[in-house]
């Protein structure tokens, strides 16, 4: 993100010499974007980051496509998805494509025997129940219900939950998730009519410097696989980092809704972005102002895009029969709109309590077989009367 952060000692110049106390040498890292085109941060370690004991057998965790082209509303119960003990075992995948995976999550336990990194997607976990604490080199970000944890590519995290009853909604970005362009001026601040500010943005604190040596354990997923890596230094061993490429959290409770006289379209909603799709928050707002006006969403064609809608909490007006962690797909090409009595029950009323998470993707999306092991098959006839 572009604000800069500095955390614990680093040297007064980059690339200079940066002793210990005991006069040996801190390790210097750039970890670096688009090359060395984009944002990035120097982080000095207590340990060259190189150091690795041994590598072993990748593990193939592609998702299993059930259906590579959809073309029907759809509709997925997320809380049916089962919890299973281990982090990385409980991620189970729904929706994908090759821009985003959309998982569900239901972790019970803390990741505590070993350390995880995507290194070739972002992510952006939203913690729809549930609190605990991600570690990484950059420090510690606490994170509870309502907020969304983005973690860029390559960084190694560890989660701890504070207790058993846990679900996230995760994005897999295999592009970089920014901030949409519209709501930065040219220095990369964040504008007076954005919905959020940098005082909403939560960056890593406590920073706590591992300096250990043994066998770290770091799952390492790429291209589908994760590869079990033994480094021979603890990964979170830094002296000090600083720069504009960290992870940060940002809760969806402290989105500030745009409203209007009429009904706003979703673009009002956006949160973050990508070439390839967008991602939005619904929450708490007034209804339209207009004498006039129709609350409800009108009907919509989304002509170049698959709408995905995971629904958090609150009574979300233009639907009927909504669960928790419900997910629904409305696929390119097929008009969508407000089910049936919905209309006519938003008119004259004032606010909304609802509270959802919306991703856009540019390509059709595939349905996995975990996806149609939750679907509510009927879903596509519900807006029949």
């Amino acid at each position: 993100m572009p604000h800069y952060q500095l955390r614990g000692e680093v040297p007064h110049k980059r690339h200079t010499i940066f002793r210990k106390p005991d006069g040996g040498l801190y390790a210097e890292e750039l970890v670096s974007t688009e090359g060395f085109s984009d944002v990035y941060s120097l982080i000095y370690h207590a340990y060259p980051p190189t150091m690795v004991k041994s590598i072993g057998e990748p593990i193939n965790v592609a998702p299993q496509i059930a259906l590579d082209k959809n073309m029907q509303h759809r509709s997925f119960k997320g809380f049916a998805v089962k919890p299973a003990h281990d982090y990385l075992d409980s991620i189970t995948p729904v929706l994908v494509n090759n821009d985003a995976y959309i998982h569900l999550a239901a972790p019970v336990s803390s990741m505590k025997d070993y350390f995880y990194k995507n290194s070739q997607a972002d992510e952006m976990i939203f913690v729809h129940q549930g609190s605990g604490t991600l570690h990484t080199i950059y420090g510690e970000l606490d994170f509870q219900y309502g907020d969304h944890l983005v973690i860029p590519r390559g960084t190694i995290y560890q989660i701890s939950f504070s207790g058993q009853q846990n679900r996230l909604f995760i994005v897999e970005s295999f592009h970089p998730l920014r901030f949409p362009k519209r709501y930065l001026n040219k220095y990369g601040q964040l504008l007076e009519h954005s919905p959020f500010c940098e005082r909403d943005i939560r960056t890593p604190q406590n920073l706590r410097t591992y300096n250990e040596k043994g066998d770290f354990k770091v799952m390492i997923k790429r291209d589908d696989m994760l590869y079990p890596y033994t480094l021979a230094t603890h990964p979170f061993d830094a002296i000090g980092w600083d720069g504009c490429h960290y992870p940060f959290a940002f809760s969806i409770h402290d989105f500030e809704p745009i409203t209007g006289r009429v009904h706003q379209p979703p673009p009002v909603h956006q949160t973050f972005e990508t070439p390839a799709f967008v991602t939005c928050a619904f929450v708490p707002r007034l209804y339209d102002y207009h004498p006039e006006s129709i609350p409800a969403p009108y009907n919509h064609s989304n002509v170049d895009s698959d709408e995905v809608l995971y629904y958090v909490d609150g009574d979300f007006m233009s639907r009927n029969h909504i669960e928790k962690g419900m997910i629904t797909l409305h696929p390119i090409g097929i008009p969508h709109g407000p089910h049936p009595g919905a209309v006519e029950r938003s008119i004259g009323q004032t606010k909304t309590d609802e509270l959802a998470v919306m991703v856009d993707t540019f390509r059709p999306l595939k349905l996995t077989v975990q996806a149609m092991a939750i679907e509510d098959p009927d879903y596509h006839k519900s807006w029949l009367y």
